[in-house]
């Protein structure tokens, strides 16, 4: 007999979605295969498949301990979401693999060959994968195929985690706003105030989507100033009690140079999010957010700046949450002179003239034969103008009472 040689060895995963990348959320099935092509004939001990999922911190300190003598400090934390072994020897199904007793080894024939695996994630919240700069959150599946007298071949493929937010819940929904001011001094002199105030309809978004940015920006200094915004991530690790934290730009616009005297409004500024992890909020030693920095560029003095918190999530904005939000944040922006009520509608007798009205009320003769009175009722109040607007119920007692017999009918709960 004449042994073979592995040709390649991979593993492939039963995608979910129809984009054909592997990503699974808590409680999902990861099925897959193993598969190795043969040219030959080869015998095996065994092939196993390792699980895995965790997030990992690691970084290092350079300390100075005098008499110029410096130490390094690491910092690593590990938290484990996954572990998960299996072993893998052969199946009925495959026509080319062939099981015997002999030194508990599994001859298998030139071809290529599939080996089925699936395995369950928590049901318990995962973290979202991430790469970062002191840490990550990655999952895997390892395959190791052992043969005899031959190092173990080994093959490694990540799969994508994804603990969903879903942006349509009260809090993320709530409108988000600020407004600052600050002086500038010089020595003795002090200038006019630059003020500033920002607000945005809600607090969650999705990749992809743009933040209407309402801001007013008021410039009483005696300086030229830029509005901008900007859209950072902020990434903290957490390891021995210590703290690491990175934050990073990830998108941002500049509006018009503003001079003194002078006034700015935005109206719903665009700014798009681009494609980003989502926020990771629920694990102990990584913690990913988001935050909109509306500011004021001033030369030579620091920022006047408002730092709105953002959520990033994975289930987009249902039609009825949007058009809550708008409504909402449309309806509470007195501060950029938008109405707080809205008006009382016109009146009836500016739409309908009392020439239309009485032409309505002249029957025709030839309309005499309907003798019924119901015809006679239905044009009399054709054109009959509605009850005069009020935001005060005229009528308290028969509103009090109809409810009160609308109670009276339904059946105790």
């Amino acid at each position: 007999m004449v042994l073979g040689k592995v040709k390649s060895f991979t593993i492939s995963y039963d995608c979910l979605n129809d984009s054909n990348v592997p990503v699974f959320s808590s409680g999902d099935c990861v099925s897959g295969r193993v598969i190795i092509e043969v040219t030959g004939e080869i015998r095996v001990k065994s092939l196993k498949i390792h699980a895995k999922g965790f997030a990992k911190v690691r970084w290092t300190e350079s300390r100075n301990a005098g008499s110029n003598t410096a130490y390094t400090q690491n910092y690593t934390e590990e938290l484990e979401y996954l572990n998960h072994k299996e072993i893998l020897i052969g199946h009925e199904r495959d026509a080319y693999v062939q099981h015997f007793i002999q030194e508990g080894l599994t001859t298998i024939h030139s071809g290529r060959h599939e080996f089925a695996f699936s395995l369950e994630l928590p049901q318990t919240p995962l973290a979202t994968s991430f790469e970062g700069k002191h840490g990550s959150v990655r999952y895997w599946v390892k395959a190791e195929l052992h043969r005899p007298w031959l190092l173990p071949m080994k093959t490694k493929k990540e799969f994508t985690v994804f603990e969903h937010i879903d942006i349509n819940t009260p809090i993320l929904l709530s409108p988000q706003a600020g407004t600052k001011d600050k002086t500038l001094c010089c020595w003795f002199c002090t200038s006019g105030p630059i003020s500033l105030s920002a607000k945005i309809e809600r607090k969650g978004y999705t990749p992809g989507e743009s933040i209407q940015i309402f801001a007013e920006i008021e410039n009483c200094s005696s300086r030229m100033v830029v509005p901008k915004a900007a859209i950072y991530q902020t990434q903290t690790f957490y390891a021995k009690g210590k703290m690491k934290e990175v934050k990073q730009l990830v998108a941002n616009l500049r509006g018009e140079s503003l001079s003194s005297g002078k006034t700015e409004t935005w109206s719903g500024k665009m700014l798009k999010i681009p494609p980003v992890s989502p926020s990771i909020l629920d694990c102990s030693i990584i913690r990913v957010e988001y935050s909109l920095m509306v500011y004021v560029d001033i030369p030579g003095a620091i920022n006047l700046s408002l730092n709105l918190p953002l959520v990033i999530g994975t289930i987009p904005l249902h039609p009825f949450g949007s058009r809550t939000s708008s409504v909402s944040s449309q309806c509470s922006m007195s501060w950029l002179g938008l109405p707080e009520r809205p008006e009382a509608p016109p009146s009836y007798l500016e739409i309908v003239t009392e020439e239309q009205r009485q032409s309505c009320l002249d029957v025709p003769a030839v309309r005499e034969e309907l003798n019924g009175p119901l015809f006679a009722y239905i044009h009399e109040f054709r054109f009959q103008p509605p009850p005069l607007y009020s935001e005060i119920d005229p009528n308290p007692d028969h509103a009090s009472r109809t409810e009160e017999r609308r109670l009276d009918a339904c059946p105790s709960r």
